[in-house]
């Protein structure tokens, strides 16, 4: 690789690195006062817990060669064996282990904002490790690794919207649904404590995901810059189109759509970000801080508590970005990717409906897969250690219960 290759990849891992801290500060100003260091360790422990996962086992699992067919790799780099810069006499696969290493860290991270308020911290971590095994290495695999089967079918997702997004989403639904509702939802208010911390957030994630997306390209070359235009200007319009809807809807304009709608964005375009021309981000981002807008009020008829809008903003973005890769594929760019001629062109780009379908085939697969692995997984630690905290100290909050500080000494 070129010295320019190597310096961008290592800092998009580095910004994608710093979305954590991000993550963590967007859902921390969301939650209540007394369970905002909880949400910020829920989302840096993942920091310090997953790359050890990564190095025993995660890696091979991802990208080891096929133990079967396209579904999970081998156990050849278990413990990160046959993976250091002599492997290949260019340090390419340790500089490439470590950038999805990154995206291992912050997928799991996002799940804490649905579970927010209740959950025991020791069942998180449980959940985490097990989670990153079980559910993440296997579905990075079908896209990413040697052989992966549902790339070999023509899926695409170029940085991760079906395997980070409607693999979390997905999952975030099944531990909701076994853990409940929080104490006094929906009756009882819980509005964000901090909204600044929240617009910190939401900036730092805007920032990281500039490495999230433009990194994937794999090379500081033309389709990472498509990549890093298409990921601002779905954010953009993303925080436009959530503003308009938020005022017409409900009258005001709130600092708290307008983070949403740019992560809303930022989640959409990622599994197309090096796939679509600029104008289609444009649409795709403004459709997600639409639709993303709406999905949030599902909990409320249905009546499942997704605490910090997990399902309705990464699930709903994540599958809206999937599937209309089907849509707006643009052949000119999605040919710099390597990409088979017949899945390199949406239906508005000349294309027939084959990668329409396999984007659909992609994403339902990647779905069922996480929410009925994450159930098992989240059963299992129920019946061990148990999930959800006790009410009393629900009441209290979880700083004090799980952390013995507070937030705030005021």
């Amino acid at each position: 690789m070129e010295r320019g290759d190597v310096t961008w990849i290592l800092v998009s891992a580095a910004l994608v690195l710093f979305m954590v801290p991000g993550l963590a500060l967007f859902y921390g100003g969301m939650s209540r006062s007394k369970n905002v260091l909880n949400m910020l360790m829920m989302n840096m422990v993942c920091l310090g817990v997953v790359p050890i996962v990564w190095v025993v086992v995660g890696y091979t699992l991802a990208f080891g060669g096929d133990s079967s067919p396209g579904l999970i790799g081998n156990l050849d780099h278990l413990f990160f064996r046959g993976v250091d810069i002599g492997a290949d006499g260019t340090g390419e696969l340790l500089l490439f282990s470590f950038f999805a290493l990154t995206f291992a860290v912050i997928t799991p991270a996002l799940i804490s904002g649905a579970v927010a308020d209740r959950l025991r911290f020791g069942a998180w971590v449980a959940l985490v490790v097990a989670w990153s095994v079980i559910v993440f290495a296997p579905t990075f695999h079908w896209i990413y690794g040697p052989n992966g089967w549902l790339a070999a079918r023509g899926g695409l997702d170029f940085a991760g919207g079906t395997v980070v997004h409607v693999s979390a989403g997905a999952a975030s639904m099944a531990v909701i649904l076994l853990l409940g509702k929080r104490r006094g939802w929906p009756g009882e208010p819980m509005p964000p404590h901090s909204l600044p911390l929240t617009m910190l957030g939401a900036g730092i994630l805007w920032f990281g995901w500039f490495g999230f997306n433009a990194g994937s390209a794999g090379a500081a070359e033309p389709q990472a810059i498509q990549a890093f235009v298409n990921t601002f200007i779905a954010a953009a319009a993303g925080m436009c189109t959530w503003l308009l809807a938020e005022r017409a809807r409900n009258g005001h304009a709130t600092s708290l759509g307008a983070a949403s709608g740019v992560v809303a964005g930022l989640v959409a375009i990622t599994p197309g970000a090096g796939f679509l021309g600029t104008w289609s981000a444009l649409v795709v981002g403004a459709l997600a801080g639409v639709v993303c807008f709406f999905a949030i009020s599902v909990k409320y008829r249905l009546g499942y508590d997704d605490a910090l809008d997990v399902v309705g903003v990464h699930f709903v973005g994540g599958l809206l970005g999937g599937v209309l890769i089907g849509v707006f594929a643009d052949p000119a760019v999605v040919s710099t990717a390597g990409v088979p001629e017949e899945f390199d062109a949406g239906l508005l780009a000349g294309g027939g409906a084959g990668l329409l379908v396999e984007q659909i085939i992609a994403n339902v697969v990647v779905m069922v897969y996480s929410f009925v692995g994450t159930l098992a997984i989240a059963k299992v630690i129920d019946l061990v250690i148990g999930l959800r905290v006790d009410p009393d100290d629900e009441a209290r909050g979880l700083d004090q219960v799980m952390h013995a500080e507070t937030g705030y000494n005021l």
